[in-house]
Protein backbone atom coordinates (compact mmCIF):
# COMPACT_ATOMS: atom_id res chain seq x y z
CA UNK A 1 0.00 0.00 0.00
CA UNK A 2 1.52 3.15 -0.94
CA UNK A 3 0.13 5.58 1.74
CA UNK A 4 2.11 4.30 4.72
CA UNK A 5 2.72 5.49 8.31
CA UNK A 6 6.15 7.90 7.51
CA UNK A 7 4.14 9.30 3.97
CA UNK A 8 1.39 10.97 4.98
CA UNK A 9 2.79 11.82 8.33
CA UNK A 10 6.11 13.85 5.77
CA UNK A 11 3.09 15.37 3.93
CA UNK A 12 1.28 16.77 6.85
CA UNK A 13 4.72 18.67 7.78
CA UNK A 14 3.10 21.18 5.02
CA UNK A 15 0.79 22.15 7.77
CA UNK A 16 4.15 23.31 9.67
CA UNK A 17 5.80 25.22 7.18
CA UNK A 18 5.38 28.90 7.23
CA UNK A 19 5.49 31.32 4.49
CA UNK A 20 7.14 34.68 3.60
CA UNK A 21 8.42 34.23 7.52
CA UNK A 22 10.67 36.97 7.06
CA UNK A 23 7.62 39.50 6.92
CA UNK A 24 5.09 40.31 9.01
CA UNK A 25 2.06 38.48 8.27
CA UNK A 26 -1.97 39.65 9.03
CA UNK A 27 -2.16 35.59 9.42
CA UNK A 28 -0.28 32.44 8.98
CA UNK A 29 0.50 31.57 5.08
CA UNK A 30 0.92 27.97 5.36
CA UNK A 31 3.11 25.64 2.74
CA UNK A 32 -0.28 23.23 2.36
CA UNK A 33 -2.59 25.79 1.54
CA UNK A 34 -0.28 27.32 -1.23
CA UNK A 35 -0.09 24.16 -3.06
CA UNK A 36 -4.04 23.54 -2.80
CA UNK A 37 -4.01 26.92 -4.30
CA UNK A 38 -1.64 25.86 -6.97
CA UNK A 39 -3.79 22.98 -8.05
CA UNK A 40 -6.97 25.03 -8.22
CA UNK A 41 -5.40 27.57 -10.89
CA UNK A 42 -3.84 24.64 -12.20
CA UNK A 43 -7.23 23.42 -13.12
CA UNK A 44 -8.61 26.23 -14.13
CA UNK A 45 -5.77 27.00 -16.75
CA UNK A 46 -6.06 23.50 -17.75
CA UNK A 47 -9.69 24.21 -18.38
CA UNK A 48 -9.29 26.94 -20.90
CA UNK A 49 -6.58 25.18 -22.25
CA UNK A 50 -9.16 22.16 -23.29
CA UNK A 51 -11.55 24.76 -24.66
CA UNK A 52 -8.52 26.29 -27.07
CA UNK A 53 -8.11 22.62 -28.41
CA UNK A 54 -5.22 21.99 -26.58
CA UNK A 55 -4.18 18.35 -25.60
CA UNK A 56 -3.87 18.75 -21.72
CA UNK A 57 -2.08 15.74 -19.69
CA UNK A 58 -4.06 15.87 -16.14
CA UNK A 59 -1.75 12.32 -15.33
CA UNK A 60 1.41 14.59 -15.57
CA UNK A 61 -0.61 17.70 -13.85
CA UNK A 62 -1.76 15.62 -11.37
CA UNK A 63 1.55 13.81 -10.49
CA UNK A 64 3.83 16.67 -10.63
CA UNK A 65 2.05 18.85 -8.71
CA UNK A 66 1.97 16.20 -6.19
CA UNK A 67 5.90 15.48 -6.19
CA UNK A 68 7.25 19.05 -6.80
CA UNK A 69 4.70 19.81 -3.22
CA UNK A 70 6.99 16.52 -1.53
CA UNK A 71 10.09 19.15 -2.70
CA UNK A 72 9.19 21.55 -1.54
CA UNK A 73 8.45 19.90 1.97
CA UNK A 74 12.10 18.77 2.08
CA UNK A 75 13.59 22.25 1.27
CA UNK A 76 11.07 24.26 3.43
CA UNK A 77 13.98 26.82 4.56
CA UNK A 78 15.09 27.82 1.21
CA UNK A 79 13.73 30.95 -0.17
CA UNK A 80 12.51 31.09 -4.12
CA UNK A 81 14.56 33.40 -4.93
CA UNK A 82 17.98 31.48 -3.66
CA UNK A 83 15.74 27.88 -5.04
CA UNK A 84 15.65 29.81 -8.47
CA UNK A 85 19.77 30.60 -8.36
CA UNK A 86 20.20 26.64 -7.33
CA UNK A 87 18.30 25.54 -10.23
CA UNK A 88 20.18 27.59 -12.57
CA UNK A 89 23.61 25.44 -11.22
CA UNK A 90 22.76 22.14 -12.87
CA UNK A 91 25.77 20.70 -10.62
CA UNK A 92 24.59 21.92 -7.51
CA UNK A 93 20.82 21.36 -8.11
CA UNK A 94 21.64 17.57 -8.71
CA UNK A 95 23.17 17.54 -5.33
CA UNK A 96 19.82 19.62 -4.08
CA UNK A 97 17.58 16.52 -5.54
CA UNK A 98 19.76 13.89 -4.43
CA UNK A 99 19.39 15.00 -1.08
CA UNK A 100 15.63 15.78 -1.18
CA UNK A 101 15.27 11.35 -2.59
CA UNK A 102 17.66 10.35 0.15
CA UNK A 103 15.34 12.33 2.66
CA UNK A 104 12.17 10.74 0.67
CA UNK A 105 13.18 7.45 -0.56
CA UNK A 106 12.58 5.25 2.93
CA UNK A 107 9.24 6.65 3.39
CA UNK A 108 7.92 5.29 -0.25
CA UNK A 109 7.60 1.70 0.33
CA UNK A 110 5.82 1.34 -3.30
CA UNK A 111 8.84 1.01 -6.22
CA UNK A 112 6.65 2.41 -8.99
CA UNK A 113 6.02 5.60 -7.16
CA UNK A 114 9.97 5.58 -6.15
CA UNK A 115 10.99 5.60 -9.20
CA UNK A 116 8.33 7.75 -10.68
CA UNK A 117 9.84 10.52 -8.18
CA UNK A 118 13.39 10.31 -8.56
CA UNK A 119 12.88 10.79 -12.69
CA UNK A 120 10.92 13.55 -10.88
CA UNK A 121 13.52 14.41 -9.64
CA UNK A 122 17.11 13.56 -11.41
CA UNK A 123 15.59 12.98 -15.10
CA UNK A 124 12.93 15.71 -15.78
CA UNK A 125 12.15 17.19 -19.59
CA UNK A 126 13.73 18.05 -21.94
CA UNK A 127 11.02 19.67 -23.80
CA UNK A 128 8.77 21.75 -21.71
CA UNK A 129 5.40 21.24 -22.83
CA UNK A 130 1.87 23.12 -21.81
CA UNK A 131 1.64 21.16 -18.85
CA UNK A 132 4.53 22.33 -17.29
CA UNK A 133 3.46 25.66 -17.78
CA UNK A 134 0.15 25.39 -16.76
CA UNK A 135 1.78 24.19 -13.75
CA UNK A 136 4.55 27.04 -13.43
CA UNK A 137 2.02 29.71 -14.46
CA UNK A 138 -0.27 28.44 -11.49
CA UNK A 139 2.99 28.26 -8.64
CA UNK A 140 3.59 31.80 -9.89
CA UNK A 141 0.19 33.09 -9.52
CA UNK A 142 -0.39 31.96 -6.07
CA UNK A 143 2.66 33.14 -4.60
CA UNK A 144 1.71 36.40 -6.72
CA UNK A 145 -1.60 36.19 -4.67
CA UNK A 146 0.03 35.62 -1.28
CA UNK A 147 1.93 38.63 -1.90
CA UNK A 148 -0.46 41.01 -1.72
CA UNK A 149 -1.60 39.95 1.28
CA UNK A 150 2.04 40.02 2.44
CA UNK A 151 2.54 43.67 0.25
CA UNK A 152 -0.32 45.37 2.64
CA UNK A 153 1.23 44.12 5.63
CA UNK A 154 4.54 45.47 4.90
CA UNK A 155 4.09 49.17 3.27
CA UNK A 156 7.42 50.23 3.83
CA UNK A 157 9.66 47.42 2.77
CA UNK A 158 12.26 48.29 -0.04
CA UNK A 159 11.65 45.21 -1.46
CA UNK A 160 8.13 45.33 -2.50
CA UNK A 161 8.73 46.73 -6.06
CA UNK A 162 11.34 44.29 -6.76
CA UNK A 163 9.04 41.46 -5.99
CA UNK A 164 6.37 42.75 -7.17
CA UNK A 165 7.64 43.23 -10.83
CA UNK A 166 9.78 39.75 -10.54
CA UNK A 167 6.55 38.14 -9.83
CA UNK A 168 4.64 40.15 -12.44
CA UNK A 169 7.62 39.97 -15.28
CA UNK A 170 7.11 35.94 -14.41
CA UNK A 171 3.77 35.99 -14.97
CA UNK A 172 3.79 37.90 -18.14
CA UNK A 173 5.95 35.06 -19.65
CA UNK A 174 2.53 32.79 -19.51
CA UNK A 175 0.04 35.54 -20.52
CA UNK A 176 0.01 32.98 -23.99
CA UNK A 177 -2.04 30.84 -21.50
CA UNK A 178 -5.63 32.21 -22.11
CA UNK A 179 -6.35 31.62 -18.17
CA UNK A 180 -3.41 33.61 -17.25
CA UNK A 181 -4.73 36.43 -19.30
CA UNK A 182 -8.36 36.33 -17.90
CA UNK A 183 -6.96 36.07 -14.25
CA UNK A 184 -4.62 39.27 -14.71
CA UNK A 185 -7.48 41.43 -16.64
CA UNK A 186 -9.41 39.98 -13.47
CA UNK A 187 -12.04 38.12 -15.51
CA UNK A 188 -14.70 36.53 -13.62
CA UNK A 189 -12.68 33.31 -13.11
CA UNK A 190 -10.61 35.69 -11.00
CA UNK A 191 -13.93 36.01 -8.43
CA UNK A 192 -13.64 32.30 -8.25
CA UNK A 193 -9.71 32.33 -7.96
CA UNK A 194 -10.05 34.73 -4.92
CA UNK A 195 -13.20 33.28 -3.41
CA UNK A 196 -11.38 29.70 -3.05
CA UNK A 197 -8.13 31.13 -1.79
CA UNK A 198 -9.90 32.85 0.73
CA UNK A 199 -10.67 29.08 2.25
CA UNK A 200 -7.47 29.34 4.03
CA UNK A 201 -8.65 31.90 6.17
CA UNK A 202 -11.16 29.52 7.36
CA UNK A 203 -9.74 27.49 10.19
CA UNK A 204 -10.92 23.94 10.73
CA UNK A 205 -12.05 22.89 14.61
CA UNK A 206 -12.24 26.44 15.15
CA UNK A 207 -13.24 25.85 18.85
CA UNK A 208 -10.66 23.39 19.75
CA UNK A 209 -6.66 24.08 20.87
CA UNK A 210 -4.78 22.34 18.17
CA UNK A 211 -1.53 22.77 16.57
CA UNK A 212 -0.82 22.82 13.70
CA UNK A 213 -4.05 24.69 12.63
CA UNK A 214 -5.42 23.48 9.46
CA UNK A 215 -7.37 25.65 7.28
CA UNK A 216 -10.34 24.05 5.00
CA UNK A 217 -8.15 25.05 2.09
CA UNK A 218 -5.04 23.01 3.06
CA UNK A 219 -7.03 20.39 4.37
CA UNK A 220 -8.44 19.82 1.15
CA UNK A 221 -5.17 19.36 -0.92
CA UNK A 222 -4.58 17.02 1.67
CA UNK A 223 -7.46 14.81 1.39
CA UNK A 224 -6.44 15.14 -2.82
CA UNK A 225 -3.17 13.55 -2.44
CA UNK A 226 -4.17 10.81 -0.47
CA UNK A 227 -6.82 9.91 -2.16
CA UNK A 228 -4.24 10.68 -5.62
CA UNK A 229 -2.56 7.82 -3.47
CA UNK A 230 -5.36 5.72 -2.72
CA UNK A 231 -6.23 5.74 -6.19
CA UNK A 232 -2.75 4.22 -8.01
CA UNK A 233 -3.02 1.26 -5.62
CA UNK A 234 -6.24 0.50 -7.43
CA UNK A 235 -6.51 -0.54 -11.22
CA UNK A 236 -6.98 2.94 -12.34
CA UNK A 237 -7.98 4.92 -15.93
CA UNK A 238 -6.77 8.32 -16.39
CA UNK A 239 -10.47 10.20 -15.47
CA UNK A 240 -10.48 7.57 -12.29
CA UNK A 241 -7.13 9.39 -10.94
CA UNK A 242 -8.35 12.70 -12.36
CA UNK A 243 -11.65 12.29 -10.51
CA UNK A 244 -10.56 11.11 -7.30
CA UNK A 245 -7.76 13.79 -7.13
CA UNK A 246 -10.14 16.68 -7.76
CA UNK A 247 -12.78 15.37 -6.14
CA UNK A 248 -10.94 15.59 -2.84
CA UNK A 249 -9.33 19.18 -3.73
CA UNK A 250 -13.35 20.46 -4.34
CA UNK A 251 -14.68 18.54 -1.85
CA UNK A 252 -15.32 21.35 0.72
CA UNK A 253 -15.66 23.74 -2.10
CA UNK A 254 -19.23 24.66 -0.82
CA UNK A 255 -17.64 26.23 2.44
CA UNK A 256 -16.16 29.05 0.11
CA UNK A 257 -19.74 30.17 0.79
CA UNK A 258 -21.26 28.89 3.90
CA UNK A 259 -17.97 28.39 5.94
CA UNK A 260 -16.76 25.72 7.80
CA UNK A 261 -19.34 23.60 9.84
CA UNK A 262 -17.74 20.97 12.28
CA UNK A 263 -19.08 17.44 11.79
CA UNK A 264 -21.10 17.16 15.29
CA UNK A 265 -23.18 19.79 14.30
CA UNK A 266 -23.83 18.76 10.26
CA UNK A 267 -25.11 15.10 11.57
CA UNK A 268 -26.76 16.25 14.63
CA UNK A 269 -29.82 14.70 12.83
CA UNK A 270 -30.80 13.50 9.51
CA UNK A 271 -32.82 16.36 8.82
CA UNK A 272 -30.11 19.08 9.53
CA UNK A 273 -27.40 17.20 7.87
CA UNK A 274 -29.88 17.27 4.16
CA UNK A 275 -30.71 21.03 5.24
CA UNK A 276 -27.37 21.77 5.55
CA UNK A 277 -26.24 19.65 1.96
CA UNK A 278 -29.38 21.83 0.12
CA UNK A 279 -28.44 24.86 1.37
CA UNK A 280 -24.70 24.45 0.38
CA UNK A 281 -25.89 23.34 -3.72
CA UNK A 282 -28.10 26.45 -3.22
CA UNK A 283 -24.99 28.71 -2.12
CA UNK A 284 -22.64 26.92 -4.88
CA UNK A 285 -25.27 27.57 -7.18
CA UNK A 286 -25.85 31.66 -5.89
CA UNK A 287 -21.77 32.53 -5.01
CA UNK A 288 -19.79 30.28 -6.47
CA UNK A 289 -20.37 28.18 -9.95
CA UNK A 290 -21.73 32.30 -11.69
CA UNK A 291 -18.10 32.46 -10.96
CA UNK A 292 -16.53 30.27 -13.28
CA UNK A 293 -17.08 28.91 -17.04
CA UNK A 294 -20.80 27.35 -17.54
CA UNK A 295 -19.30 24.41 -19.54
CA UNK A 296 -17.01 23.94 -15.94
CA UNK A 297 -20.43 23.20 -13.80
CA UNK A 298 -21.72 19.93 -14.55
CA UNK A 299 -17.96 18.73 -13.90
CA UNK A 300 -17.52 20.50 -10.43
CA UNK A 301 -21.35 19.18 -9.39
CA UNK A 302 -20.45 15.82 -10.31
CA UNK A 303 -17.33 16.60 -7.25
CA UNK A 304 -19.17 18.61 -4.79
CA UNK A 305 -22.92 16.75 -4.51
CA UNK A 306 -23.12 13.54 -2.58
CA UNK A 307 -19.28 13.61 -2.74
CA UNK A 308 -18.82 10.70 -0.60
CA UNK A 309 -20.92 8.14 -3.00
CA UNK A 310 -18.80 6.08 -5.52
CA UNK A 311 -20.44 6.41 -8.79
CA UNK A 312 -20.14 6.90 -12.54
CA UNK A 313 -21.98 8.00 -15.47
CA UNK A 314 -23.89 5.67 -17.66
CA UNK A 315 -25.89 7.35 -20.90
CA UNK A 316 -25.49 10.62 -19.48
CA UNK A 317 -27.25 9.15 -16.31
CA UNK A 318 -25.21 9.32 -12.72
CA UNK A 319 -25.12 6.00 -11.11
CA UNK A 320 -24.73 5.80 -7.30
CA UNK A 321 -24.71 2.84 -4.92
CA UNK A 322 -21.95 1.30 -6.54
CA UNK A 323 -18.99 -0.55 -4.42
CA UNK A 324 -15.44 -0.09 -5.10
CA UNK A 325 -15.03 -3.51 -6.86
CA UNK A 326 -17.89 -2.95 -9.01
CA UNK A 327 -16.45 0.38 -10.30
CA UNK A 328 -13.31 -1.29 -10.74
CA UNK A 329 -15.19 -4.37 -12.70
CA UNK A 330 -17.83 -2.61 -14.68
CA UNK A 331 -16.55 1.20 -15.06
CA UNK A 332 -13.20 1.77 -15.20
CA UNK A 333 -12.95 3.60 -18.31
CA UNK A 334 -12.68 7.06 -19.00
CA UNK A 335 -16.44 7.36 -20.53
CA UNK A 336 -18.10 6.62 -17.38
CA UNK A 337 -16.78 8.73 -15.09
CA UNK A 338 -15.49 6.97 -12.98
CA UNK A 339 -15.58 8.26 -9.05
CA UNK A 340 -14.60 6.79 -6.06
CA UNK A 341 -16.89 8.79 -3.03
CA UNK A 342 -15.85 6.31 -0.79
CA UNK A 343 -11.85 6.28 -1.26
CA UNK A 344 -12.21 10.59 -0.66
CA UNK A 345 -14.50 9.77 2.23
CA UNK A 346 -11.19 7.64 3.63
CA UNK A 347 -9.04 10.30 2.78
CA UNK A 348 -11.30 12.76 4.30
CA UNK A 349 -11.11 10.45 7.41
CA UNK A 350 -7.38 10.29 7.48
CA UNK A 351 -6.92 13.88 7.11
CA UNK A 352 -8.93 14.92 10.27
CA UNK A 353 -7.46 11.69 12.32
CA UNK A 354 -4.13 12.77 11.20
CA UNK A 355 -5.12 17.08 12.66
CA UNK A 356 -6.14 15.48 15.85
CA UNK A 357 -3.49 12.71 16.26
CA UNK A 358 -0.59 15.14 15.20
CA UNK A 359 -1.98 17.80 17.70
CA UNK A 360 -2.03 15.33 20.63
CA UNK A 361 1.18 13.81 19.50
CA UNK A 362 2.36 18.07 20.11
CA UNK A 363 1.00 18.00 23.30
CA UNK A 364 -1.94 20.06 22.45
CA UNK A 365 -4.63 17.70 23.46
CA UNK A 366 -8.35 18.22 24.22
CA UNK A 367 -11.44 15.63 24.76
CA UNK A 368 -12.79 16.45 21.05
CA UNK A 369 -9.74 15.51 20.19
CA UNK A 370 -9.62 12.71 21.80
CA UNK A 371 -12.80 11.41 21.10
CA UNK A 372 -12.41 12.35 17.05
CA UNK A 373 -9.18 10.38 16.46
CA UNK A 374 -10.87 7.53 18.66
CA UNK A 375 -13.93 7.67 16.62
CA UNK A 376 -12.19 7.13 13.25
CA UNK A 377 -10.04 4.71 14.36
CA UNK A 378 -12.50 2.93 15.52
CA UNK A 379 -14.41 2.91 12.17
CA UNK A 380 -10.83 1.96 10.27
CA UNK A 381 -8.91 -0.72 12.51
CA UNK A 382 -10.70 -3.40 11.12
CA UNK A 383 -11.64 -2.14 7.69
CA UNK A 384 -10.08 -2.58 4.04
CA UNK A 385 -11.57 -0.87 0.94
CA UNK A 386 -11.28 -2.97 -2.07
CA UNK A 387 -7.91 -3.88 -2.12
CA UNK A 388 -6.78 -1.48 0.50
CA UNK A 389 -5.92 -2.75 3.66
CA UNK A 390 -6.45 0.66 5.69
CA UNK A 391 -6.83 -0.98 8.93
CA UNK A 392 -2.62 -1.53 8.62
CA UNK A 393 -2.38 1.96 8.01
CA UNK A 394 -4.44 2.71 11.37
CA UNK A 395 -2.39 0.17 13.27
CA UNK A 396 0.75 2.03 12.88
CA UNK A 397 -0.45 4.90 14.65
CA UNK A 398 0.74 4.57 18.56
CA UNK A 399 -2.69 6.41 20.47
CA UNK A 400 -1.48 9.35 21.77
CA UNK A 401 -4.94 10.72 22.35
Amino acid sequence: MIVNFSLVNEIFRAFHIQRWNDRIRPMELIEMDKHAHKMIIAYALGKYEEARNKEVDWAYIIRNGVYEMLRRIIISDIKSPIYREIKKNQKVFAKLNEYIFQELEPKIADDTIRKEIEDFLFVGNNERTINDDILDAAHIYSSYWEFQIVKHANPINYQNIKIETELLDDINGFKYLDGIKKLTARHTISNFIDMVGQMRFQIRWAQTPRVPHTSVLGHCMLVAVISYFFTRDLPNCPKRIYNNFFGGLFHDLPEAATRDIISPVKRSSKEFDELIANLEQELSDKEIFPHVEESWIKELKYFTHDEFTNKAIIKNKVKTKLSIDEVTLAYNEDKYMPYDGELVRAADHLSAFLEAWNSCSNGVKSEELSQAAQKIYEMYKHKSIGNLPLKNLYSSFKPVC
